[in-house]
C-alpha cells in the first residue's frame, strides 16, 4: 500500500495552471495526485515520474463516466475532482494530445462556471455586509467596544465576520480570475499548463493555518466560556475574593443579610458572586450582595435600611486596555447622569480614581496595573471607606 502525502495547495482553486504545473512538479518528486481538498492535497508516494495534468471545468461535480471513457481513449486518466474542476493526467511517454486544442471553444466550458461564481461573489458579499451591520450594532450601539471585547461578548462575531470577509474576498477573486481566464481564450491565449506555483505556496500555507486557527477559535471559544463559568451564593463569611464586603463597609454589628429574595439552582442571587473567563480578561468576577440593619430606617422613611453593593472586578491580558475599559464602564453605568458627575480622582496607589456620588448611592471605578475594578454601592457608608477597601483588596489579591 502507497503512502499517503498530504499537503497545504500552493494556489486558490481557480488557478487552473498553477495546479497543473504543481501537480506535475509532485510527480517528478514521486509525489502522485489522489484527492482534493479545501485546503490540502493527498498524495501518494511512489516512483517519480514524468506525467501532464490537465484540468476540464463543468458544473457538475460528477464527470460522466462517458467523458471519462472518451478522455480515456485519448490516453487521459481521471484522478480526482474539486468543486467544478476535474482532473486528468497523462504519462510524457503517451505523448497524449491536448484536452482542448481550440482555446476559443475551451472558453466555453467557462461560461456558466463564470456566471456562477459572479453570482455567489454578490451573495456572499451581501452577507458580509449584513455581517458588518450586525457587528457594528454590538459594537457601537452603546458605544463601548473596549467593555464588548473584554466581556467577550462578540469575540466569536467578530472572527466568523473576518471569516465571511475572506470568503467574500476569494470568493470575488474567483469570479474576476475565471473571467479573465475565460477572455484570454476567446482571444486564442491558451492556459499556462507551466504556471509558476511557488511563490503562492507560501502565502497559501500561512493563509491556511490562520484560517484552521481562526475557525477552530470560533468554535472552540465559546465553550470554554461556558465550562469556566461559575456562579454561586456569597458566603457571609469573606472569601478569597478581590471584592468589598457590605459588612465592611457598614461597620455596624447589627448588620444581617436579608432573606433571599430570588433563588435559581441552589443561588441566591441577591448574594451571589460569578467568575467569568475571555481571552482579553482571563480573570472576571461580579457580585451582588444585599442586606440590613433591623431597626435602622432609610432617612426619608421608605422602608428598613436595606444597603447593596454590586461589584466588577477585570483582570487584564493587556493593561494598556484598562483606561478605555474604565470609560466604557462609566458609559454603560452612568444612566442619565452627566459624564462631569464622574470626577478624577488623585490617589498614591491606584492609576486611576474616578467617583460619583449622589446622595445615598456611590460609585468607585479604579484601575490598577491590569486590575480594573468598579463598585456600586447604595448606603449611608463613606465613599472614603469603599476607597480603602479596594484598596486593600487589590494588594491582597494582586
Amino acid at each position: 500500500m502507497s503512502k499517503k502525502v498530504y499537503k497545504i495547495r500552493p494556489s486558490d482553486y481557480w488557478r487552473i495552471g498553477e495546479h497543473e504545473s504543481w501537480f506535475t512538479d509532485m510527480a517528478a518528486r514521486g509525489l502522485h495526485l489522489k484527492k482534493m481538498g479545501i485546503q490540502f492535497v493527498q498524495f501518494a508516494k511512489g516512483e517519480p515520474k514524468k506525467m501532464r495534468y490537465r484540468i476540464d471545468v463543468s458544473l457538475k461535480k460528477k464527470i460522466s463516466t462517458e467523458q471519462i471513457q472518451l478522455y480515456a481513449d485519448s490516453g487521459w486518466d481521471y484522478v480526482t475532482s474539486y468543486q467544478s474542476f476535474h482532473v486528468f493526467s497523462s504519462p510524457d511517454e503517451r505523448n497524449a494530445p491536448e484536452l482542448h486544442t481550440d482555446p476559443a471553444e475551451q472558453s466555453y466550458t467557462l461560461s456558466e462556471l463564470n456566471q456562477k461564481l459572479a453570482l455567489n461573489a454578490s451573495i456572499v458579499a451581501a452577507a458580509m455586509i449584513l455581517m458588518i451591520a450586525m457587528l457594528s450594532s454590538i459594537w457601537l450601539v452603546e458605544g463601548t467596544p473596549v467593555y464588548v471585547l473584554v466581556e467577550g461578548l462578540a469575540i466569536q462575531q467578530t472572527i466568523l465576520t473576518i471569516f465571511i470577509g475572506f470568503t467574500a474576498y476569494t470568493s470575488i477573486q474567483a469570479a474576476i480570475s475565471i473571467r479573465l481566464i475565460r477572455k484570454n481564450l476567446i482571444e486564442g491565449k491558451p492556459i499556462d499548463h507551466h504556471a509558476p506555483w511557488k511563490k503562492h505556496h507560501r502565502r497559501n500555507s500561512i493563509i491556511g493555518l490562520l484560517i484552521t486557527l481562526v475557525v477552530g477559535m470560533s468554535a472552540v471559544l465559546p465553550f470554554v466560556q461556558l465550562i469556566k463559568a461559575d456562579t454561586k451564593t456569597l458566603p457571609e463569611s469573606t472569601p478569597n475574593l478581590p471584592i468589598v464586603r457590605l459588612a465592611d463597609i457598614e461597620q455596624n454589628p447589627a448588620f444581617v443579610r436579608g432573606e433571599p429574595d430570588y433563588m435559581s439552582d441552589n443561588v441566591d442571587w441577591g448574594n451571589r458572586y460569578t467568575y467569568k473567563w475571555s481571552p482579553l480578561a482571563p480573570g472576571q468576577y461580579e457580585t451582588d450582595e444585599n442586606g440590613l440593619i433591623p431597626g435602622k430606617m432609610w432617612g426619608d422613611g421608605s422602608g428598613e435600611y436595606s444597603p447593596s453593593i454590586h461589584t466588577r472586578v477585570y483582570q487584564l491580558s493587556i493593561p494598556e486596555m484598562a483606561d478605555h475599559l474604565i470609560t466604557d464602564l462609566i458609559k454603560r453605568y452612568r444612566y442619565e447622569s452627566s459624564e462631569e458627575d464622574y470626577v478624577l480622582t488623585k490617589h498614591s496607589y491606584f492609576d486611576i480614581l474616578i467617583i460619583h456620588e449622589e446622595e445615598a448611592m456611590k460609585e468607585v471605578f479604579v484601575s490598577k496595573g491590569n486590575v480594573v475594578m468598579y463598585v456600586r454601592y447604595h448606603g449611608y457608608g463613606e465613599i472614603d471607606s469603599i476607597i480603602k477597601n479596594i484598596e486593600e483588596k487589590l494588594m491582597k489579591k494582586y
